[in-house]
């Protein structure tokens, strides 16, 4: 009986035969090991800071307001970290960029 079971063969899609048994597919869009959409386990919704702060310009000699998107080692923060709106983050980039060059602000850390 178990040399019957063992020998039994299932049938694929396209019709070819092979020794693997069938597995259902999963079509109700469910997973393994991620989630899906939403936000991040823990974290909570980030705001551009110059939308809400109503800063239509962008000054490179504001090194304080510059500073809160500079990493410690120098490099322009990314926007999923800062929140920013794309178009707020060209602002930024190009504030800092012209800091950089007028020595208001490193290139890089001071380590």
């Amino acid at each position: 009986m178990a040399e019957e079971h063992s020998n039994q063969r299932s049938q694929t899609f396209n019709g070819e035969r092979t020794n693997r048994p069938s597995r259902k597919p999963r079509g109700d869009g469910e997973r393994r090991g991620r989630r899906q959409g939403g936000r991040r386990q823990g974290g909570r919704r980030r705001v551009d800071y110059l939308a809400v702060n109503h800063i239509d310009y962008v000054d490179y000699k504001d090194t304080e307001l510059l500073q809160r998107f500079i990493a410690d080692n120098g490099k322009i923060l990314p926007r999923r970290i800062t929140g920013t709106s794309s178009k707020n983050q060209r602002k930024i980039a190009t504030a800092i960029k012209r800091a950089r060059i007028m020595a208001l602000l490193p290139f890089v850390a001071n380590n």
